[in-house]
């Protein structure tokens, strides 16, 4: 069964009876009006369709807990949205805590995550009373116990392991061990819980957790995964007599950027992690654990356009054809650092008769700030709007004021109507944060 990760478009989107794109029932031409470019527009119908590709795709397994990556895009609306979907939250950062505890989530459905958390945010995470801390290393095992402490509390958390696999994209690596910077060794493991049991008694151990990689396309990967957290469970109440009840199998799912893209469908997954689950409760003769799958960018990304207003043109002599657009890197860093590839469609020319072949470059004073190489797109005039596709995932969260230029604003829409989630910058919020020191102003 095909889910909406496999999609390069918004589910609603189309060409509507004036020739212009149309997503969420919005002309994207009049958006660009109202609200300026560049603009993040974000589909709502499309973020709860691929929510209920997840709720439906594991169904099956009746301990399931969902959770959004919020690295992948955190906003207090998109929050109360997936909230509203039955998520919990992924988070990494005390401004992403803040931002879901300010949106009204559940914090017992919170899970702070992070290889270097500071003393500031765990403390935070312990006020705000977040569900589940995923321990990275013995530094924060000691330091947690004692924040803990201060506090006279007793804190569920959860060992982050490194499985010994890693998936990106296209390559799948399998070792004893990993060169990695997140998550204690399956050597470390029995070191760690020795710890918790001896010594960090303001620490509850729950379960274990693992992360793969990101924009995974392998499948078997996730029930290799699976088969690693079971067998370690078992291994540890062996051990140690200890029955935790909870696996915690990361995310990672892929999305279609482009036509060459080829993802699996949530459901495949699905299907994957639970059989895989269900025969390793057997194997290994342990009781069925709650199972939290963790998605940040298969559930954002394809709902997500960014749209830009045309500008200048620069011809190379027997060369490539420039045409600027008015952002790039700093609201899309992607392509620039990992020559991540997107298409994009001229919102208000969807009748043309033939293509050229141009390079869409940024504004900014980077050479490397090119957005998409050799698209074929009908004949580019200024003031034209492009439409870059699959941008809800990590093109706000990466965004930056880079040559001291503003963030952009991000819209919602939904059956016709378009709300700003994000208000765009000023050029008093640029410097918001100035200080000009007293010798200086004489």
């Amino acid at each position: 069964m095909d889910s909406i990760n496999q999609l390069l478009k918004p589910v609603t989107a189309r060409v509507n009876s004036a020739g212009n794109l149309e997503i969420g029932g919005c002309d994207i031409v009049k958006l660009a009006e109202k609200y300026s470019t560049p603009l993040y527009v974000l589909d709502e119908a499309t973020i709860r369709a691929v929510c209920s590709d997840y709720k439906k795709a594991f169904e099956a397994y009746p301990k399931v807990n969902m959770m959004f990556a919020s690295k992948a895009l955190c906003t207090m609306a998109t929050s109360k949205l997936l909230h509203d979907e039955g998520f919990g939250f992924d988070v990494v950062s005390a401004g992403e805590i803040y931002t879901v505890y300010k949106a009204g989530v559940d914090m017992s459905k919170v899970l702070f995550n992070g290889n270097n958390k500071s003393l500031d945010e765990l403390s935070l995470a312990i006020e705000l009373n977040v569900g589940r801390i995923s321990v990275d290393n013995f530094f924060e095992l000691s330091l947690l116990n004692e924040v803990a402490r201060s506090h006279n509390k007793v804190v569920d958390i959860l060992l982050r392991i490194t499985p010994g696999i890693e998936c990106h994209t296209h390559k799948y690596i399998q070792t004893g061990h990993l060169d990695s910077k997140f998550g204690f060794d399956l050597t470390q493991t029995d070191d760690a819980v020795e710890l918790i049991l001896n010594e960090y008694s303001n620490l509850h151990l729950r379960g274990l957790h693992a992360h793969i990689g990101s924009q995974i396309f392998e499948t078997s990967v996730y029930g290799d995964a699976i088969e690693i957290l079971i067998k370690e469970l078992a291994r540890l109440d062996k051990k140690f007599g200890l029955k935790l009840d909870e696996i915690n199998a990361g995310g990672g799912l892929g999305v279609k950027y482009t036509d060459d893209d080829c993802p699996p469908s949530v459901y495949a997954v699905a299907d994957i992690i639970i059989n895989r689950l269900n025969d390793c409760i057997k194997k290994y003769k342990i009781e069925p654990p709650s199972l939290f799958i963790e998605p940040g960018r298969s559930i954002i990304s394809t709902a997500g356009v960014t749209l830009y207003t045309v500008g200048s043109s620069k011809q190379v002599p027997k060369g490539r054809k420039y045409v600027a657009i008015d952002g790039g890197m700093a609201d899309n860093p992607r392509p620039s650092v990992y020559q991540a590839k997107y298409i994009a469609e001229i919102a208000n020319k969807k009748e043309f008769s033939s293509l050229n072949t141009v390079t869409i470059a940024g504004r900014f004073c980077e050479s490397g700030d090119i957005l998409i190489k050799d698209i074929n797109l009908p004949e580019l005039e200024e003031g034209d709007i492009l439409c870059v596709y699959n941008t809800g995932a990590y093109n706000y969260s990466m965004a930056s004021n880079y040559n001291r230029v503003q963030k952009l604003a991000m819209v919602l829409v939904n059956n016709s109507q378009s709300d700003m989630i994000v208000k765009r910058e000023t050029l008093d919020d640029l410097i918001s944060h100035d200080e000009i020191p007293d010798r200086l102003k004489s």
